[in-house]
């Protein structure tokens, strides 16, 4: 018999270009009527709150701008963001950036109304909120967090630390193609690559894998798959743009509920120590950790390479070959660093690495193979 699973996504999803001209309408249907709007400068520089703002100002809605956001914001960027969030007395809270900017406004909607200590809540399940009415809109095609419960905090040197709680999934997740289409190639293909990463381990994932999320990754991967390379050659096709959004909230339906594992773990030490965005992170380590996941995943990886490298034929192993292959492949024909020291990482930065990987207990559970601290090394070594 099945075992019984539990699966949790976002409340309503919008999915259409130029969605974000409909974001007052939404809040104010959850009955808001000053909201804290998260983001970053890059994202104001580019104009594209300009469309949301508006709305907001249609539908009498105040509006307090927060843009103090960086790349895997530190706890102090979160924490400064509640404080202004509670002197402007808002009663919702939005997000229009990418995936640190949701996970700033995913806390600072939970810290605001529940009261409750950051320090207290990193972990599984121990945020309780309640929080306030929360809407995301990723600029992005990458994280997905727009539909995970999940919120990631760089609380020091080389580490980072998750609050994963089912309050912290938003009432609406908006995806607009708009958002994304002045965004450069190599931040295109990072993010998709990330969002490719998101749904195979959701897909191989040994503690909570299910059928749900196993369609969702399936059909985010043959959406991912079938438009990356279209989106970085012709970055303003909005069809494109549009199904890769639809293909990164999939994988982040899969993996809110059969979580990442190896991949992440080995990428986290990589981007809080040298300040690598995440999706190139996941993808300088990628086909090293299918390969060393091989033994175990290989029917896995099998069936996602049918997906993916349709044309292969052979067994498992070949397919599996086929499947680590095209992501190499994929990220030198995209442009993208394809080894550790093309972004600064030399061979006596690999113990630490290493060692701070091990620290990521939550993910590294999930992951198919059991990962000791010298094959950490060894995978990192590989990679150099």
């Amino acid at each position: 018999m099945e075992k019984g699973f539990t699966f949790q996504t976002t409340k309503s999803v919008l999915a259409e270009p130029a969605a974000s001209a409909r974001v007052g309408e939404l809040m104010k249907g959850l009955g808001c009527r000053s909201v804290f709007l998260v983001s970053d400068i890059g994202i104001v520089k580019a104009g594209l709150l300009e469309s949301a703002l508006e709305s907001l100002g249609n539908n009498d809605i105040k509006v307090a701008l927060f843009t103090d956001v960086v790349a895997d914001p530190p706890a102090h960027v979160v924490l400064a963001a509640v404080d202004a969030a509670k002197a402007a007395r808002v009663d919702g809270v939005v997000s229009i950036g990418g995936g640190s900017s949701m996970d700033v406004a995913k806390l600072v909607a939970l810290l605001v109304a529940s009261h409750e200590r950051l320090d207290d809540i990193y972990g599984v399940g121990n945020a309780k909120g309640p929080r306030l009415p929360l809407l995301l809109a990723p600029t992005t095609a990458g994280t997905g967090s727009e539909v995970t419960p999940i919120s990631i905090v760089t609380t020091g040197e080389g580490e980072k630390k998750g609050v994963v709680s089912p309050v912290l999934l938003p009432d609406w997740a908006v995806l607009d193609a708009d958002l994304t289409l002045g965004l450069p190639k190599a931040t295109t293909a990072a993010t998709g690559i990330d969002a490719m990463v998101h749904a195979i381990e959701a897909y191989t994932s040994k503690r909570l894998k299910n059928r749900v999320s196993d369609c969702l990754a399936r059909e985010a991967l043959a959406l991912l798959a079938g438009n990356i390379r279209e989106v970085c050659r012709n970055g303003g096709n909005r069809q494109a743009r549009q199904a890769m959004l639809l293909g990164s909230m999939l994988a982040g339906m899969a993996f809110a509920n059969a979580p990442v594992a190896a991949v992440h773990a080995l990428a986290y030490p990589v981007g809080a120590r040298f300040h690598v965005a995440h999706g190139l992170s996941n993808s300088l380590v990628l086909p090293e950790v299918l390969r060393f996941n091989a033994p175990v995943a290989r029917p896995l990886h099998a069936e996602l390479a049918s997906i993916i490298v349709p044309d292969q034929s052979g067994d498992a192993a070949d397919r599996t070959a086929a499947l680590v292959s095209y992501f190499s492949t994929l990220a030198t024909d995209l442009g993208l660093p394809t080894r550790l020291r093309d972004v600064g990482i030399k061979q006596e930065h690999v113990g630490q690495l290493a060692e701070d990987a091990m620290k990521q207990t939550r993910l590294l559970v999930n992951n198919p193979r059991e990962v000791t601290l010298r094959d950490a090394s060894e995978i990192y070594g590989a990679v150099l």
